[in-house]
């Protein structure tokens, strides 16, 4: 693919913006949400404050055409036009009014995101000192930088849009998280680093997956009594956690709770306690970004791998009583070893006995004696206390978080499902499971 390789090259935000950009009319209207605005904002800041050299904002590509009328060269906006306006925006409001991309004709549905923004970001500049606004828009125009690339063909341009966003596989959520993480190491040595990532990169990255997907994400988002549904790269903001740079008060509580921990356990005082190694996480807990989101993965995905061992065992690895064959059985399943995980979190895995056991399984199972199908959807709706169909009212995972001891789990009184209420057949051995766990 033939690119204008004199113009293929690292430039700064002001180089940018001098461009002649143009927005063609194929182009989606402007969308860019509030919260992505101010992530913008509070990255671009943050880096200024801590007078990070060059912040890399990623890459546009430009189709570059000679307008006859004007005479003049145009470079059409193919990909990054988001991202570009916003910085243009951002600009803008820090007093910088010589913005071309903003005199372009943007539709009804761009203009009220472009006014919406503004006014997230002149809220946030007005924040600043005049001298502290002066010299951030001076960083902002000299030390972000874009990946310009050109090409003079606008179907190249698409093509290599196509090939940038196709080639290979595209990265994984866990794999952002790894590069974001890493990117807040900034005052770590470069060894750390690297035995940090050799262990991210040694582990199964299929379980990493599974890990984030199945069970950190709806678990998380289920205690908050919200949606668990449809992780993606888009909604890894739960796992950004708190920023190194963060000095609010909730955030120092946090770190001081992770520096005390890991003191406790380096200096042997934990002898003292009469206890192990003491745990620093907790899935109701932020997490702190940087070196802690590593060793924070691998906790989870060992007491993962704990808890589906339990299970196994505990039930003798018999099919009638965990059925796996269907899709159905699986989210179910999944569900189980999902609740146990949640349970363990906050009080140890050694908390779960067979009482503990007991009540879990006729809360998950209960759902599959009860529907013919079960779809991620039916999980979702379940765990949040949301379904009609059995224990409505019940969200588990919210009322596991408010509670001080195991033992109150015994007080969750669930619904009683009868043998009139299995659905299907190959079920009756998890009813008479139920049925005994219960002794009804």
């Amino acid at each position: 693919m033939t690119l204008i390789q004199d113009e293929l090259q690292i430039i700064d935000v002001d180089d940018l913006m001098q461009l002649n950009l143009k927005i063609p009319e194929y182009q989606r209207p402007y969308r860019w949400a509030s919260s992505s605005t101010n992530t913008l904002f509070t990255d671009t800041y943050e880096a200024f404050r801590t007078n990070i050299h060059e912040y890399r904002l990623g890459s546009v590509i430009l189709h570059k055409s000679h307008n006859s009328e004007t005479k003049k060269y145009e470079y059409n906006l193919v990909d990054g036009q988001q991202r570009t306006t916003t910085i243009a925006i951002l600009l803008y409001a820090l007093g910088d009014d010589s913005q071309v991309i903003l005199d372009e004709e943007y539709k009804p549905s761009s203009q009220k995101s472009i006014h919406d923004n503004y006014m997230v970001l002149q809220q946030r500049v007005n924040e600043l000192r005049e001298d502290e606004r002066t010299n951030y828009k001076r960083y902002l125009k000299s030390n972000c930088t874009v990946v310009k690339i050109v090409t003079d063909s606008e179907q190249e341009a698409f093509q290599f849009f196509d090939s940038q966003n196709s080639r290979g596989k595209a990265l994984k959520p866990h794999d952002l998280l790894k590069s974001y993480h890493l990117r807040e190491m900034t005052k770590e040595p470069e060894q750390l680093k690297i035995r940090l990532v050799t262990e991210w990169e040694d582990a199964n990255q299929a379980m990493l997956e599974e890990l984030f997907r199945t069970y950190l994400y709806p678990v998380i988002q289920w205690f908050r009594n919200r949606d668990g549904l449809n992780y993606s790269s888009a909604k890894i903001q739960v796992f950004k956690g708190i920023k190194q740079s963060n000095t609010y008060n909730y955030a120092i509580y946090h770190k001081a709770s992770n520096i005390f921990i890991e003191q406790v356990n380096s200096s042997g005082s934990n002898e003292l306690l009469s206890s192990g190694e003491l745990n620093e996480f907790q899935l109701t807990q932020p997490i702190i970004s940087g070196k802690r989101f590593f060793a924070w993965t691998l906790h989870y995905l060992d007491l993962l791998d704990q808890v589906k061992n339990k299970i196994e065992n505990y039930h003798h690895h018999n099919e009638a009583e965990i059925p796996s064959k269907g899709t159905g059985d699986i989210y179910i399943k999944q569900l189980y070893e999902a609740s146990l995980l949640f349970f363990a979190d906050r009080f140890g895995f050694d908390a779960i006995d067979d009482s503990i056991m007991h009540q879990f399984y006729t809360w998950c199972y209960s759902l599959r004696i009860k529907m013919w199908a079960v779809y991620p959807q039916t999980i979702n709706k379940y765990a949040r206390g949301q379904h009609g169909r059995v224990n409505e009212g019940k969200d588990l995972f919210t009322l596991l978080s408010e509670m001080v001891d195991p033992q109150e789990l015994k007080t969750v009184i669930l619904d009683r499902v009868n043998e009139s209420d299995i659905q299907n057949r190959r079920y009756k051995e998890i009813y008479k499971l139920i049925e005994k766990y219960n002794r009804w």
